[in-house]
């Protein structure tokens, strides 16, 4: 049961629970950048224009249109390697 509230969205995008982990931190990490770069451009708007705009952008572009697609069934048969 506690297993599945760290493991059922993982498993629906067919990542394991570290991979998936990872690529939250990636997604952070870049908003993160996108973020304080919208908040200086609040105070100096000649400066990161574009940035913003192009964080959502790229972070759209590598979540949704060129997501790399995994082997279906991957995580449900490395799971059940491992329990063997």
């Amino acid at each position: 049961m506690l297993r599945e509230l760290f493991t059922e969205h993982p498993n629906s995008v067919e990542e394991t629970y570290t991979e998936h982990m990872g690529m939250a931190f990636s997604f952070a990490g870049r908003m993160f950048l996108g973020a304080a770069a919208c908040f200086i451009h609040g105070f100096l708007p000649f400066l990161f224009v574009k940035t913003g705009s192009a964080t959502i952008d790229e972070l759209h572009d590598r979540m949704v249109v060129n997501r790399q697609p995994h082997a279906p069934g991957r995580v449900a048969a490395r799971a059940a390697a491992a329990q063997r």
